[in-house]
């Protein structure tokens, strides 16, 4: 019996079905008709996409969550007790595989997406990302948003994608019920190419969520009681946060305790806290040396990190955080993006790690700097450039120009903006920006 929810059945030859479902695409976005070539499940949700006004040619899915926003979220969701179980069956595998492997909540925003960092970038340009809402009614036809709507396992394959961008890439996803209420909690979902569009890939994926849910149905009968103990005899929730501006040796603050890293442990854990879908031992050699840093090193300096950090201690393959660690530079770009330039200047202790010479440590470093040097010269406020100009901008013409047009000719700042340039020009030959 045909399975209309399988894009590709067994003997079904790929480049056949999508030739014939691309015409079939082409004839029903002009006349809003389609051949026999498009499974009934698909055409309905391509009506529906089309109902809700969406664009195959100018769609993009659209980021309603970033950064710390976004990790609070998805750490608060359900889902992330069980990521373990998806990562142990999915993704360990993913990236040998040129797979991703996606995870998203109950309206379709993807929390989390795992795969090879090279297959993520390309996906990323089509807003294949963490915090993307891929729900049918705002970015068309597709696996995780057709799942959702369908409340059940759907593959989407290649042209059948209602948006024309997605178009190359084929997904298998199923909704994740929670066991208690029933309700979808949200859904998993994988992404590549021909190869997902298969009868396995959907047995795969469906035999994950069946796990996933076991142990959901575990975390409700066990974890969740303790849980709840925890909170009631903890008024406050414990904190970490690691400190790196303005300091060569990062201070890791747990609760009311602190310990200073070494260097080395400082780049890392700075490094892990800024990715916290992982990195591997290769992706960490790199980010800490300029040079080939030999593997054995990484493993042996991740090795000397876990016994320092004990329940905090990085996970492996790839090497990731267990929980969120915030960082000051993170809460400082947090408050850049929120427009609080003021209090983010006065927050800005220094440079990130400012003696690091690790790549990775180098452009956080050089990014967070650059966007707050930016925001002042930007803000048109004088106190705030000053400021800037007194401490860590106190070489930087531009910042001393930008004050100097906004302040009137008699005033003390004008003077002292007038005579900085000109110091700044005799010392260093660094004339005025005109």
């Amino acid at each position: 019996m045909p399975r209309p929810h399988l894009a590709l059945p067994h003997g079904m030859a790929p480049a056949d079905r999508s030739r014939s479902v691309a015409l079939a695409h082409d004839g029903f976005v002009t006349s809003g008709t389609a051949s026999e070539a498009v499974r009934d499940v698909v055409l309905a949700s391509w009506r529906r996409s089309r109902e809700k006004g969406v664009d195959p040619d100018a769609v993009l899915a659209p980021v309603d969550l970033e950064g710390d926003a976004l990790e609070e979220y998805r750490q608060a969701h359900p889902l992330a007790a069980v990521m373990p179980v998806i990562r142990r069956l999915l993704v360990e595998d993913a990236a040998d595989t040129d797979l991703l492997v996606a995870v998203s909540d109950e309206v379709g925003r993807l929390l989390w997406v795992e795969g090879a960092p090279g297959l993520r970038a390309r996906a990323e340009a089509m807003n294949f990302l963490a915090g993307a809402r891929w729900s049918e009614d705002l970015a068309g036809t597709n696996a995780p948003g057709t799942a959702l709507a369908l409340d059940r396992g759907v593959q989407i394959f290649s042209h059948e994608h209602y948006s024309r961008i997605v178009q190359p890439w084929s997904c298998t996803a199923a909704p994740i019920h929670d066991p208690v209420s029933g309700r979808i909690v949200g859904v998993l979902d994988v992404t590549g190419g021909d190869v997902v569009a298969s009868p396995q890939s959907m047995a795969l994926v469906q035999a994950a969520v069946h796990a996933v849910e076991t142990e959901l149905r575990l975390q409700a009968l066990i974890v969740r009681p303790q849980r709840r103990l925890r909170r009631a005899t903890r008024s406050t929730p414990l904190t970490r946060r690691l400190d790196v501006l303005g300091v060569d040796h990062a201070v890791l603050q747990v609760g009311g305790d602190s310990r200073a890293l070494s260097q080395r442990h400082s780049e890392i854990l700075l490094l892990l806290a800024t990715h916290p879908q992982g990195l591997t031992a290769e992706q960490l050699a790199v980010e800490l040396n300029s040079d080939d840093l030999p593997l054995v090193t990484v493993r042996a300096e991740m090795s000397r990190l876990r016994t320092a950090l004990g329940d905090l201690a990085p996970e492996s393959r790839p090497y990731r955080l267990p929980r969120p660690i915030e960082t000051d530079a993170t809460n400082l770009d947090a408050a850049l993006r929120s427009g609080d330039v003021g209090p983010a200047v006065r927050a800005y202790r220094g440079l990130v790690l400012p003696h690091s010479d690790a790549p990775g440590v180098v452009r956080i470093r050089r990014r967070l700097h650059e966007r707050l040097r930016a925001a002042v010269i930007g803000s048109g406020d004088v106190a705030l450039l000053l400021e800037w100009g007194e401490g860590l901008g106190s070489d930087d013409p531009e910042v001393w120009t930008a004050a100097l047009r906004l302040m009137g000719t008699g005033s003390p700042q004008h003077a002292l903006a007038r005579m900085r340039l000109a110091a700044l020009d005799e010392e260093f030959g660094i004339p005025a920006p005109r």
